[in-house]
């Protein structure tokens, strides 16, 4: 079982925003992921990073403002005493035909040679869309919506979402693993699958942030 976590950025880690993050200024964390990170990486959980950013295909920002968004992710993370080990984004758009735009899972493909892994076997993959999720099946990871970000409208969209965990936020997920509550595989119709585990969860990403 490996004791990797991949996480989507936008609506995951920080902020997400319909004119999209455009720079360091715009990326504003959700402190308490920024803490789930270290929680996870002191407890030997690698973190990794899979996040589309077509809003550079479309000209909104640049390479060099990634770089800027990410270097303040990172920094933020170390303060705290986390780390996380990749970052793969995909800068195409949603017309270029790309195999690493999620959800195609390209990204964690990425991820995998970047961190010489065999496989995804025991990896969770978290994200606030259906893209997210999707990416992370096709992998071989166990997959779980989070309520912030575009969480809430992905849940009430009610797609795709079988054998998906549902939790507040990245905190909630965390508290959970930590807890030992996700450590098997679970069987069908069984706590921890799907609306099942959900419960209260937006009011609960709202007082986690």
């Amino acid at each position: 079982m490996r004791k990797l976590i991949v996480l989507d950025r936008d609506g995951v880690i920080n902020e997400d925003s319909d004119a999209f993050v455009k720079n360091a200024e715009e990326w504003i964390e959700y402190p308490t992921s920024i803490k789930a990170i270290a929680r996870l990486t002191r407890a030997g959980y690698t973190v990794a990073v899979a996040t589309n950013q077509s809003g550079i295909a479309r000209g909104h920002f640049g390479h060099r403002e990634l770089e800027a968004m990410h270097t303040k992710m990172i920094q933020l993370v170390k303060a705290a005493g986390g780390d996380i080990a990749h970052i793969a984004y995909c800068p195409h758009g949603p017309d270029d035909g790309c195999d690493c735009r999620k959800p195609e899972p390209g990204l964690l493909h990425q991820i995998q040679d970047a961190l010489q892994i065999p496989d995804f076997d025991g990896a969770w993959m978290l994200g606030d869309s259906l893209r997210d999720l999707v990416a992370g099946q096709k992998a071989g990871c166990r997959a779980a919506l989070v309520m912030t970000g575009k969480g809430q409208k992905t849940l009430a969209d009610g797609e795709g979402l079988k054998d998906v965990l549902v939790v507040a936020n990245l905190a909630d997920f965390t508290n959970r693993l930590l807890d030992g509550e996700l450590n098997h595989e679970p069987s069908e119709g069984e706590p921890g699958k799907s609306q099942r585990s959900c419960n209260g969860c937006e009011a609960a990403a709202e007082s986690y942030l």
